[in-house]
């Protein structure tokens, strides 16, 4: 894997944070989540970021679907206040029962 730069260690260390962050939040407030991970090709930041809300079944993440946009808007105005700004904030979080390794 090649090295990452320094914006691009930067890039990260933000995206680490906000995910960080947000993951506390929705394990409080969302039945069934187990962990929050991302993908992101850096060179295309941050158009290429996506955060996955992983949940431990079908059943829960039925239920948590209709908070779908609530979270959205959360990791839209996390990165907006650190200076990003999401062109179209519904293709950056997702929610799914896949792990990082399926």
């Amino acid at each position: 894997m090649k090295k990452l730069s320094a914006v691009q260690q930067k890039q990260q260390a933000l995206i680490i944070n906000i995910a960080d962050s947000l993951e506390a939040q929705a394990l409080e407030e969302l039945e069934g989540m187990l962990q929050c991970w991302f993908d992101v090709l850096y060179h295309q930041f941050p158009g290429s970021l996506l955060l996955r809300f992983q949940f431990e079944s079908e059943e829960a993440l039925s239920r948590a679907t209709p908070e779908l946009k609530k979270w959205q808007r959360r990791l839209s105005a996390a990165l907006l206040k650190k200076g990003v700004v999401l062109k179209d904030m519904r293709r950056h979080l997702t929610f799914t029962t896949e792990s990082p390794e399926e």
